[in-house]
C-alpha cells in the first residue's frame, strides 16, 4: 500500500527532518511540503494526501484552522507536530490523534508513523472522526479572555470582549473598534486569537478577528473577494483561506 504524504510545517528544519526520515521508507511518497496553512488548505484540497505531518503552531493560520477549513470529515489522517503544553498533550492521548512532541526522536517518528500505517490499512474513518472531538476538547479546556485592559487619554478603561466590533492588526499592536472608539492593545494577532472563545470571535483574515454578533452579511465583491459587512455598515474583506470557516459559523448562527 502507497502511502502519499503532506508536510506542514513553518519552520524550514522540521520539514527537512521529517523528509529525511520518510526517504527510505517503504511505499512512502512525499507529495508536497508546505510552510504555513493557507498553502496548507490549498494543497490537501488539491492533492487528497493519505496522510499530513501538521505542524499545530504556525503563524496566521495555525494546525486547528486547517482542518477547521479544510473539515475535520474530509481531512486525511493526521501526525500533529506540536511544542504544546500539557492540557493540550492529554487531549491528543485520549482521542487517539498521534502527535511528535518537538524536538522528537527517530524512534518516537518511527511509533508514531507505524501507527498512521496501521489506521490506514483500517481505514482513517475513525480517525478523521476523532479529530472532531480533539478541536471540541481543546477549546473546552480553554479559559477564553473576559476583559481587556486598555489606556486612554491618561485612563485605564476595563472592556469587555464582547463589546469590541472587530480587531484589526497594527504592527506589535491590535486596534480595537468598539462602536465609533477606537483603542490600542499591546498584543498581536497570533496571541490574541487563542484567547478568544472561537463560538464568539472568528478570523477572517491575517489582519481581522470580527465578534459574529455584528455580522450583518457576507457577500461576494469585485475580482473574485469577498466581505462581511457588520450592522453598522463598516465591510471587511475576508481573506480566502479563512472563508470555508466564516462560512459555516454563519450558517450555525443562521440555524
Amino acid at each position: 500500500m502507497s502511502i502519499r504524504v503532506l508536510i506542514v510545517d513553518d519552520e524550514p528544519w522540521a520539514c527537512k527532518r521529517i523528509a529525511g526520515l520518510l526517504k527510505d521508507e517503504p511505499s512512502i511518497e512525499i507529495v508536497g511540503e508546505c510552510a504555513d496553512g493557507e498553502d496548507a488548505i490549498a494543497r490537501i484540497t488539491e492533492l487528497s494526501p493519505d496522510l499530513v505531518f501538521l505542524d499545530v503552531q504556525m503563524p496566521g493560520v495555525d494546525g486547528f484552522d486547517v482542518i477547521e477549513a479544510v473539515g475535520p470529515e474530509k481531512m486525511p489522517l493526521v501526525i500533529f507536530a506540536t511544542a504544546y503544553d500539557k492540557y493540550a498533550l492529554r487531549a491528543f492521548d485520549a482521542h487517539a490523534v498521534d502527535y511528535l512532541l518537538k524536538p522528537f526522536d527517530e524512534d518516537r517518528f518511527q511509533r508514531a508513523l507505524a501507527r498512521a500505517r496501521k489506521e490506514l490499512q483500517g481505514g482513517a474513518l475513525a480517525a478523521q472522526g476523532s479529530l472532531r472531538t480533539l478541536l471540541d476538547a481543546l477549546r473546552s479546556e480553554r479559559k477564553y479572555l473576559q476583559r481587556l485592559v486598555v489606556k486612554s487619554g491618561g485612563r485605564v478603561l476595563f472592556l469587555k470582549a464582547t463589546e469590541v466590533d472587530w480587531f484589526e492588526a497594527a504592527g506589535n499592536y491590535i486596534t480595537l473598534h468598539v462602536g465609533k472608539d477606537e483603542y490600542l492593545l499591546r498584543e498581536t494577532m497570533n496571541g490574541l486569537e487563542p484567547k478568544l472563545n472561537p463560538d464568539q470571535f472568528v478570523r477572517i483574515h491575517r489582519s481581522t478577528i470580527v465578534n459574529l454578533d455584528r455580522v450583518k452579511e457576507m457577500h461576494p465583491w469585485f475580482q473574485g473577494e469577498q466581505v462581511v459587512m457588520l450592522k453598522d455598515g463598516k465591510q471587511l474583506t475576508v481573506g480566502r483561506a479563512f472563508r470555508d470557516r466564516l462560512r459555516r459559523f454563519l450558517d450555525n448562527v443562521a440555524e
